[in-house]
């Protein structure tokens, strides 16, 4: 295994963990996403690189494209939910009461 290989997959995994384990706050959680989908994205950007092809080079930019329309979404979420509960820690979101 490259360390090239090492890095994305050390950075895909640290951000999981993130996710997973510290969620206190919701901007936190959707950082974890976006290093998620940033460590994908330059896999995804080196992969043709290095298998010598250029017929997948559209997929980047497609995740790209979603990634950006993630992190919008999650940002208005936030927004809209620190100005109904007050704070954005997510032990005081209660999906029953919404």
């Amino acid at each position: 295994m490259s360390y090239l290989h090492l890095s994305f997959y050390s950075a895909f995994t640290l951000s999981s963990l993130g996710l997973a384990f510290h969620r206190t706050h919701l901007i936190s959680a959707l950082l974890c996403l976006e290093s998620m989908m940033l460590s994908m994205y330059v896999a995804l950007a080196m992969w043709p690189i290095q298998m010598q092809s250029a017929s997948s080079t559209i997929l980047p930019i497609l995740m790209l494209t979603f990634s950006a329309c993630e992190a919008s979404t999650g940002l208005a979420l936030l927004v809209a939910s620190t100005r109904t509960h007050g704070s954005d820690h997510l032990h005081n979101f209660n999906l029953l009461k919404c």
